[in-house]
C-alpha cells in the first residue's frame, strides 16, 4: 500500500462505539469479565495508529487487548486500521484491594496516537468493592455479622447445631457458584426497610450487554434449614438468583422452624420456598419466579399472610406452579395440619397455579387448608376452605388476569419483573382490613400504609399510581 493511501490529515480521526467504558461495581482482587468497545475508521483511506497505550502503563489495573494483541506493559505500537473498517478492543480489570468499606473509584484511559499527530482516548471507569472472604467456614459458636463490607462465601457457609448466626441490617452475603448457607443451628437475620439483608451470587458484572448476572438464576446455591434447625427468624431479606430459595427440612410441627416476613425470594432455578413437615410463618413477602414451584409444601403447619406469590419464570427448562401443597411424600404420610393463606395474591402464567393434592392411600392423614380474602389463579370452585376469595378467571381481560395485576407489566426482554400492584387489579381494595390489623402488617413491603383508605389490597404491595416501578 502506498503512502498516499493513508490518511495523514489532522481532520481524519477514529470513531469509538463509546467514549467511556464503564464497568459495574467489581470485587477487589478478582479479575472481571472482559468488556469491549469498537474503533471505527469511517474514512476511505487507512489510518496508522502509531501507538495504543494505557494511561498508567504497567501499573494500571486494566489489561487491554487491541484486536488480538495484548498491550505488554500497557503499550502497543504500529496498528493499521483500513479504510471503512473497524477493530475491537477488549478490557479486563483486576481492581486492587484498598481495605475500605465503601466502594472506591478506579479510573484510567486508553490513548490512541495517530500518525497525523492526533491523540484520542477512551476513559475506563469502575467502582471497586473490598469484601470479607469466607472459605468453607463453619460457625460453631454464636456469631454476629455486621460488617459494612459484603461477605464473599466460597464452599458454603455452615451454621453448626447449637450455634446462632445473627445478621445485622445491611449485611450482604455474596455466594460463589455452588455455595449455600446451610443452617443446622439457628439464623437470626434482622434487616430493615432502608437496610435489607441481601443474599445473592458474587458475579457483579454483566453476562452480556445490559444483562446483569444478578438477573439470572442459578448463580449460587440457596438457604437450607436442616432437620436440627429451629427458631429461625428472617425479616427484610432479599434472596435471589440462586439454584433454590429457602429449603426447610422436616422437624415436626411442635416448634417454630422459620418466621420470615417483609422479604423477597425471587428468580431461582428450583423451588423458591420448600417446606417439609415443619412449622413456618410467612408474612408480607414476595415469592416469585421459580424453575420449580414458588411455594412447595409437604405437610406441616404453615401460615401465609399478605404475600404475593407469582409464577412468571421466563427461562428455558419449564417451571412449576405458584403454589403446591400435599400431605404425602413418596408414599410417606405427612399430615398437613394447617395451611392457610390470608389476603394473598397467588398468580402466574399457568392456566392453574394452585395444585393441592391429598393422599388417596392415607385418607385419615390430615389435609387442612384454607384461603381467606385471596385472589387466586385457579379454576373457580365452591368450598368451605375458600372464603371471600376472588378468582382471576372472573376477569374478562386476559392480560389483566396475568401480568396485568402488576404496575407496570413485565419487561421479559430485559428480565425485569414488576410486582407492585396495579390499581386495575381485582386485588385492589379486596383484602380483609380486620385480618390486616390482626396480623400487624399495616404497611406493605415498601413501607407504605395499608389502612389509610380503610381498604387494604391483597398481596404484599398496596396499589399506587401507574408510574410506580419497583422492579425485581
Amino acid at each position: 500500500m502506498g503512502e498516499e493511501e493513508y490518511c495523514v490529515s489532522q481532520n481524519d480521526h477514529l470513531v469509538f462505539s463509546q467514549d467511556t467504558l464503564a464497568f459495574d461495581t467489581v470485587i477487589a482482587g478478582e479479575s472481571t469479565n472482559t468488556y469491549d468497545f469498537w474503533v471505527f475508521n469511517h474514512n476511505k483511506k487507512a489510518l496508522r495508529i502509531t501507538s495504543v497505550s494505557v494511561g498508567q502503563g504497567n501499573t494500571s489495573p486494566f489489561e487491554v487487548n487491541v484486536d488480538g494483541t495484548w498491550l505488554a506493559n500497557g503499550v502497543g505500537t504500529d496498528f493499521t486500521l483500513s479504510g471503512e473498517d473497524s477493530l475491537r478492543v477488549f478490557v479486563q480489570l483486576t481492581a486492587p484491594t484498598t481495605d475500605q468499606d465503601e466502594p472506591q473509584s478506579v479510573e484510567d484511559f486508553i490513548h490512541f496516537q495517530l500518525e497525523s499527530g492526533i491523540g484520542q482516548r477512551v476513559i475506563l471507569q469502575a467502582k471497586s468493592q473490598d469484601v470479607n472472604i469466607l472459605r468453607g467456614d463453619v460457625i460453631e459458636e454464636n456469631t454476629l455479622f455486621q460488617s459494612k463490607r459484603p461477605y464473599q462465601i466460597y464452599d458454603s457457609l455452615v451454621v453448626a447445631k447449637g450455634a446462632t448466626l445473627q445478621l445485622s441490617a445491611g449485611t450482604r452475603l455474596y455466594f460463589h457458584a455452588g455455595a449455600s448457607l446451610i443452617v443446622h443451628g439457628t439464623l437470626i437475620a434482622t434487616g430493615t426497610l432502608e437496610n435489607p439483608i441481601v443474599m445473592r451470587g458474587d458475579r457483579l458484572g454483566n453476562m452480556f450487554t445490559q444483562q446483569s448476572y444478578d438477573d439470572i438464576p442459578n448463580q449460587w446455591g440457596g438457604i437450607t434449614f436442616t432437620a436440627s434447625s429451629l427458631g429461625n427468624d428472617m425479616t427484610w431479606c432479599d434472596i435471589h438468583a440462586g439454584n433454590y430459595g429457602i429449603h426447610c427440612d422436616s422437624t415436626g410441627i411442635e416448634k417454630q422452624k422459620l418466621i420470615i416476613d417483609n422479604s423477597i425470594i425471587h428468580n431461582v432455578a428450583g423451588d423458591a420456598f420448600y417446606a417439609k413437615y415443619c412449622q413456618t410463618y410467612v408474612g408480607n413477602c414476595q415469592i416469585t419466579n421459580a424453575g420449580g414451584d414458588c411455594v412447595n409444601i409437604f405437610g406441616g403447619d404453615h401460615t401465609f399472610i399478605h404475600c404475593t406469590i407469582g409464577q412468571f419464570y421466563s427461562f428455558t427448562g419449564g417451571h412449576g406452579v405458584a403454589l403446591s401443597f400435599t400431605n404425602v411424600d413418596n408414599d410417606i404420610p405427612l399430615p398437613l395440619t394447617r395451611c392457610q393463606f390470608i389476603n394473598c395474591l397467588i398468580t402466574g402464567n399457568n392456566d392453574d397455579d394452585i395444585m393441592g393434592s391429598a393422599s388417596d392411600r392415607y385418607q385419615d392423614c390430615a389435609f387442612s387448608y384454607i384461603f381467606k380474602n385471596c385472589l387466586l389463579n385457579t379454576p373457580k370452585v365452591e368450598s368451605e376452605a375458600i372464603q371471600d376469595c376472588k378468582f382471576e378467571e372472573d376477569t374478562e381481560d386476559k392480560e389483566l388476569r396475568k401480568s396485568g395485576n402488576f404496575s407496570p407489566a413485565f419487561d421479559f426482554d430485559k428480565l425485569k419483573f414488576y410486582f407492585t400492584l396495579s390499581p386495575k387489579s381485582a386485588a385492589a381494595n379486596a383484602a380483609d382490613a380486620s385480618l390486616t390489623k390482626q396480623s400487624g402488617y399495616t404497611t406493605d413491603l415498601l413501607g407504605r400504609p395499608r389502612l389509610s383508605d380503610g381498604t387494604p389490597d391483597i398481596g404484599a404491595y398496596e396499589a399506587q399510581p401507574e408510574e410506580d416501578k419497583t422492579e425485581q
